[in-house]
């Protein structure tokens, strides 16, 4: 029997649901309009949509890659239709990055992963992905300071990912390199964790959080290159689909700009308010790949076409993933 929620729970969740409902009021109109534009899509270079699509599963390789190493498992099965299936419940959950963890970890554990290495595994990935794509804006550097004139928004955007890339990496220096930055931050974790209404286990986080960090340490060990290439390949070849996806439509930009144009779009899906940004993403990359140079009426089709690969196709893949795992490990024990 499930024990029944908690009442500040539920008022979480509410205020969750009433923020994703404002939000898609709010994007409606934006929404109605990019979306009457499907029947273009009919009209694009097909064969720029078919090497999109293998870019995009070159990505979702690339992930698993990275997954098998951090979960030292080496079964691809078990992290593709985890990743899959966690995936495509989180774009169907508003604030769903908690809801896809709950899933992968349920699935990874009866696919036989330690639980140690789940925990430690996934929250070093979700770290490195997060890092690389705060980074990605450095990647147009040169071209500016070769003299590349790129519109404000855009810098602003770019702006915004080194600013987050600087902090990502001197926090995680420090917590590597310094024990009693992470005691500090366990002892505020306790402090905060005690104000907040229900049970919660608030006995030696600080030394809880050490050797969380110690396992995700380990997570990569010796194969670190191997992470390292799997990671960057992630958003690397998300970005040539979206490159494909505007090259369908006929333009070809500034590939220094459509990396900003890019970055701005990935930081907007982090917005937990709609599944998988929904909305956010597609009226912000529309005006990013406007800015970037591409004329508007084809930066809506390219946009459609680009979360047509990177966020509407996997939903389905990730029921069939989901009734393939369920095949495979039936018989495993419920964790």
């Amino acid at each position: 029997m499930l024990a029944p929620m908690r009442p500040w729970r539920l008022v979480g969740r509410a205020v969750l649901l009433v923020a994703t409902g404002v939000s898609l009021y709010l994007l409606a109109p934006t929404l109605i309009d990019l979306f009457s534009n499907w029947p273009a899509l009919a009209h694009l270079q097909p064969w720029w949509l078919l090497l999109g699509l293998l870019f995009e599963a070159t990505s979702y390789l690339s992930l698993w890659a990275v997954q098998r190493i951090a979960l030292r498992t080496p079964s691809w099965f078990a992290v593709g239709t985890t990743q899959l299936t966690a995936g495509a419940a989180g774009s169907i959950v508003p604030g769903g990055a908690a809801t896809a963890g709950a899933f992968a970890y349920r699935m990874l554990v009866r696919a036989g992963v330690r639980p140690g290495d789940i925990a430690a595994g996934l929250t070093a990935i979700t770290l490195g992905t997060t890092t690389v794509l705060f980074a990605l804006p450095f990647l147009a550097l040169p071209a500016i300071l070769g003299g590349l004139v790129a519109p404000r928004g855009l810098l602003t955007a770019a702006y915004i990912g080194a600013g987050a890339f600087v902090l990502a990496v001197s926090a995680g220096f420090a917590a590597v390199h310094w024990d009693g930055v992470l005691r500090t931050a366990g002892r505020a974790a306790t402090w905060v964790l005690r104000l907040l209404p229900g049970e919660r286990n608030t006995e030696n986080v600080p030394e809880r959080l050490l050797a969380q960090r110690d396992r995700m340490k380990h997570a990569f060990g010796s194969r670190w290159p191997l992470a390292v290439c799997g990671l960057v390949g992630k958003p690397g070849f998300d970005y040539l689909a979206l490159v494909c996806a505007v090259a369908a439509v006929g333009s070809r930009p500034s590939p220094s700009l459509l990396v900003l144009a890019y970055a701005a779009g990935s930081l907007l899906s982090l917005v937990p308010f709609t599944p998988g940004g929904l909305g956010f993403v597609e009226a912000g990359l529309t005006g990013m790949l406007t800015l970037a140079g591409v004329g508007a009426h084809e930066a809506v089709v390219a946009t459609l076409a680009y979360r047509l690969i990177s966020f509407w196709l996997p939903l389905p893949a990730g029921g069939v993933a989901y009734l393939l795992y369920r095949r495979r490990y039936r018989s495993a024990t419920s964790p």
